[in-house]
């Protein structure tokens, strides 16, 4: 059995990568992880098209992910916390007042039931900042599939 573990931010107004990049990059994550820079947008299919790219190349991605003819399709960074060794993937919605993060990279562990992600973890480090630039609310959930 698997399980799946996302969070789901709602934001007064919207927001771009740039903006929740920076915010979070306040709180200690980066867009850079262990192998790179790993990006997506959505294809003509309705599909999210995952790349990687070197760490110098940020501002470059950063520009494509937020260019106005990219508003109303889905795009995708990942970002990684160093200091803790983990990190997910974050989606960004048409209209961009929805993201949603779900943990990948080393995901941590509940301490009570391991088989659980700790989420309240991951809302610990990624509340504060995202409330600073518009956070309306969130809905965090961890299901066997």
């Amino acid at each position: 059995m698997s399980r799946t573990a996302d969070i789901d931010f709602t934001f007064q107004a919207p927001v771009t990568a740039s903006l929740i990049v920076r915010a979070l990059s306040e709180a200690g994550w980066s867009p850079a992880e262990p192998r790179g820079i790993s990006y997506a947008i959505q294809d003509e299919d309705g599909d999210l098209d995952w790349s990687s790219a070197p760490p110098e190349t940020l501002g470059q991605i950063i520009g494509a992910l937020d260019s106005p003819e990219r508003e109303q399709q889905s795009i995708g960074v990942s970002v990684y916390h160093p200091g803790a060794e983990t990190g997910g993937l974050l989606l960004l919605f048409p209209g961009r007042r929805e993201a949603s993060f779900t943990p990948s990279i080393n995901r941590r562990s509940h301490t009570v039931a391991e088989e659980m992600t700790d989420l309240s973890w991951y809302l610990e480090q990624m509340l504060a900042p995202l409330f600073k630039i518009g956070l309306l609310g969130y809905t965090a959930q961890d299901m066997a599939d």
